[in-house]
């Protein structure tokens, strides 16, 4: 395994927890682990991947302990804020199709000129969405590739789009109307803005407020709001 990946001390650490209450996690098969010559060993892309499937299973303190343990490397006040441009946004967005959204959505990264393939992070997300859809039961979706692609990118960022009709994203979970992309640059990032996206929409009238947004500026004064209100 990668220098980068856990053992049992390391990883208790990084999830705020004991070595002891992960090795009980381990055993029951909720945590992805193997033992190598007779110790345990955790791959960071596989903890990472069960740290995202279950972001939207946890309450907010539970979310501000993540927060807390993928602490960003660069401290800026509410960091979503500042990785969401208002070009990047897009009100209505015209996409009438699965694949036209993602599309239009990666357009919309590509703005801002720190995207630099376009047709690559297309099909990083394309696949991750044959994978599993990102679809989710409250009306949005977020999309982004199974794995961070720092090498098209220069440095993270978010785009957003509101279809005012809905459109059938997958996964069964009806007409999605609220789309973000998330680009990220490593995975303790994307772990991060997840966290602090989910956290985002525990409020009831965070989604309402961005459907009804009048254009990309009020949308974004809503973001601003929402993610200042985090912190408070």
């Amino acid at each position: 395994m990668s220098q980068d990946d856990f053992d049992l001390a390391s990883l208790a650490t990084y999830l705020h927890t004991t070595p002891r209450q992960v090795e009980k996690l381990v055993h029951r098969g909720k945590v992805p682990g193997r033992k190598v010559q007779g110790k345990w060993r955790f791959s960071a892309a596989e903890i990472h991947h069960w740290m995202e499937a279950r972001m939207g299973m946890l309450e907010d303190n539970e979310l501000q302990r993540v927060e807390a343990s993928l602490n960003p490397s660069s401290s800026v006040e509410r960091p979503l804020s500042r990785m969401m441009a208002t070009e990047s946004i897009a009100i209505p967005l015209r996409a009438k199709t699965k694949r036209s959204v993602i599309e239009e959505m990666v357009g919309l990264a590509a703005v801002t000129g720190m995207l630099w393939d376009e047709q690559r992070m297309r099909e990083a997300i394309q696949a991750r969405e044959q994978l599993q859809s990102t679809a989710m039961t409250n009306g949005v979706a977020l999309l982004h590739p199974r794995r961070p692609l720092s090498n098209v990118l220069g440095e993270p960022l978010l785009a957003m789009g509101v279809s005012l009709q809905g459109i059938p994203f997958g996964g069964g979970r009806g007409l999605t109307q609220v789309f973000f992309l998330i680009c990220s640059t490593d995975d303790r990032g994307h772990l991060y803005t997840l966290a602090r996206l989910t956290r985002m929409f525990q409020s009831d009238s965070f989604v309402p407020s961005l459907r009804n947004a009048a254009d990309p500026f009020a949308a974004k004064a809503v973001f601003d709001e929402m993610e200042a209100a985090l912190d408070d």
